[in-house]
């Protein structure tokens, strides 16, 4: 055997063990399926649990106030409060004092992917249930199912919105665009580079948990996954999964699919944000967090490597037609046109700009800069491991854009924050803004509108 040969055989029995992940099990498939299945009441358990301690999970939705298409938003503050404290006793302890008492909420550390050590991907039980219906694959995992509540997550099927016909509004004919119907409902719509395009991102391919070999979570051997079936509609219905590029397995984070509307006017694209283009994350998403960035298992699962000059592009071409929704009470910089807003969402608006310090990273009028932050949570908790993920600095991390931000719960880069609410009381606790109760609804009331 020639030195080539024996450096790629090397190579490919490192990868597993430099990565993480588990060496493929020697027992067969029907013995897999049967023990893995007998594990998964007991970390559905484990997670149920953990949710339940964490969060208020009722069912309590905002009065006046929908996503685009009519979907309730859920309001008030979910995170739990450590017994005997108070946010407004808690806003006034320095961050050391909040970590030397343990009073930081549990609900603000990392949340843990449903099973956190067997990680991949993992759908909403109602994009499951269409999916299968439109085209008859099957995106259930027989070793665990999704964990948060409907009520909780983004409408669906969401609209649709495209830069170039903004006169059509919701373009979607409130159906999820799948590989059945993305013709009859674009044809006339969309020229054929943008058409092929948006045909290969409802197209599956080959994924880690999903595809035709036994070293797999689907039932059935199975076509795989599609760019859509994360990011139905062009935006996304939460679909979870755990980061391929960090390492060891605990320090992985759960992933929040972002919505790709409002794509181009981004910058960095990626679980780390090392891909600077849409091109970049279209051309390498399927060979990295598809395999959770194991060339190996790429190789072997089937791995579609797709042509830059025509796939990729068509492909990002429709993605960078994905518009934000409708904000009619937003002029054209963004701001709130005065005799459209409420006194609330003005007031909002002030402490926006003002005191709650946010634009300092979400600029006006799409409400990013394009950067990555480190806001060093980290500073509030002692590092704990909580069912397999380890609490600890999280790094950097990319200012999504606002604009439609209601339509998007949960929030931050990992779901931890299940509603706007949440997400003022966390930002006041990290940046020690001490914004009182009247700013903080206020607050709430102007993100709502943008």
């Amino acid at each position: 055997m020639n030195r080539k040969v024996l450096f790629a055989a090397g190579i490919a029995m490192a990868l597993p063990m430099l990565s993480g992940a588990q060496v493929p099990a020697t027992e067969d498939f029907a013995t897999l399926t049967k023990r893995l299945q007998a594990d998964k009441p007991t970390f559905a358990q484990r997670q149920q649990s953990l949710l339940a301690e964490r969060y208020d999970l009722a069912d309590r939705p905002a009065t006046g106030t929908t996503m685009s298409r009519g979907k309730p938003v859920q309001e008030g503050v979910r995170v739990k409060l450590p017994s005997g404290t108070s946010w407004e006793n808690l806003a006034a302890l320095s961050p050391e004092e909040v970590k030397e008492r343990q009073l930081w909420p549990a609900g603000f550390l990392p949340l843990p992917h449903p099973h956190h050590e067997a990680g991949g991907m993992i759908f909403p039980k109602f994009l499951i249930e269409e999916t299968k219906q439109q085209t008859d694959r099957d995106l259930t995992r027989f070793d665990l199912d999704f964990d948060l509540p409907d009520h909780l997550l983004p409408e669906f099927p969401a609209p649709i919105y495209l830069t170039t016909r903004p006169d059509l509004g919701d373009v979607s004919q409130g159906k999820l665009v799948t590989l059945s119907n993305f013709n009859d409902i674009f044809k006339d719509i969309l020229n054929p580079k943008q058409l092929e395009g948006l045909r290969l991102l409802v197209t599956p391919f080959p994924q880690q948990q999903f595809n035709a070999i036994e070293d797999r979570r689907s039932l059935k051997p199975s076509q795989g996954v599609a760019c859509f079936d994360c990011h139905a509609n062009g935006h996304t219905n939460a679909a979870t999964h755990t980061v391929g590029d960090i390492r060891p397995n605990e320090h992985r984070h759960r992933i929040d699919t972002p919505t790709l509307r409002g794509l181009y006017v981004q910058r960095l694209f990626g679980s780390q944000r090392a891909l600077k283009t849409v091109e970049d994350f279209t051309e390498f998403e399927q060979r990295a967090a598809y395999f959770d960035g194991i060339p190996a298992d790429a190789a072997r699962k089937g791995t579609n490597v797709l042509e830059r000059g025509s796939q990729v592009h068509f492909m990002a071409e429709f993605q960078a037609l994905l518009d934000f929704p409708p904000a009619p009470k937003l002029d054209v910089f963004g701001k709130l046109i005065s005799a459209k807003a409420s006194e609330s969402e003005l007031r909002g608006q002030a402490v926006f700009f003002g005191k709650g310090q946010c634009a300092s990273c979400h600029a006006p009028p799409y409400y990013t800069d394009n950067l990555m932050h480190n806001l060093k949570v980290e500073r509030f908790f002692n590092e704990v491991t909580i069912n397999g993920r380890k609490a600890s600095a999280d790094g950097p991390i990319k200012t999504f854009p606002l604009r439609g931000i209601k339509d998007s719960p949960p929030y931050l880069h990992d779901d931890r924050l299940l509603t706007l609410d949440d997400t003022v009381e966390f930002f006041n606790l990290v940046l020690e803004l001490k914004l009182t109760e009247q700013e903080k609804q206020d607050l709430v009331a102007f993100m709502r509108v943008l």
